[in-house]
């Protein structure tokens, strides 16, 4: 590995540290619940509002574009399917246009309350080959979404 690649690596950890802030602010916000580590559906929202921003204001997509998503509303508008290639790698369910299978499938069983995390795990055994073979990352992400919001009838998206 280079000099710039390691120093590079060391000075931008921002994907990592955003995660792990998301998991401390959820761990802040909440406190103790009867389900161990496990979220609400409104504490998940809040902390995927900080995603959202960031990929809001990174994409240049309209918030009803994106709010659009929510219902299952997919446009077939670049900036909406690169805002959920954005909120898909900074919840690092997805790399390089590729699904991240084993730390989605962590996240759903460590943050997800119960009531979602069956249908949401369900959904991704489902669709985990959904990407295979498109080779633009905004695509990729768009149709595992897609495929999620589909097999999933408890789908919510940031």
């Amino acid at each position: 590995m280079s000099w710039k690649a390691r120093n590079v690596k060391r000075i931008f950890p921002f994907r990592r540290c955003l995660w792990i802030g998301s998991l401390l602010l959820l761990g802040t916000v909440r406190g103790p619940t009867p389900t161990e580590g496990k979220a609400t559906v409104e504490q998940m929202m809040k902390s995927g509002e900080m995603i959202r921003s960031v990929c809001l204001g990174k994409t240049k997509v309209s918030e009803e574009l994106a709010n659009g998503l929510r219902e299952s509303k997919f446009a077939d508008v670049k900036e909406l399917k690169c805002y959920v290639n954005c909120v898909m790698e900074m919840m690092q369910t997805m790399k390089k246009g590729k699904l991240n299978y084993d730390a989605s499938v962590k996240q759903i069983d460590t943050i997800m309350p119960d009531e979602l995390a069956g249908p949401m795990r369900a959904a991704l055994d489902i669709c985990r080959n959904a990407a295979d073979g498109i080779k633009n990352n905004c695509e990729a992400a768009y149709a595992m979404l897609q495929c999620l919001s589909k097999n999933n009838p408890k789908f919510i998206f940031p």
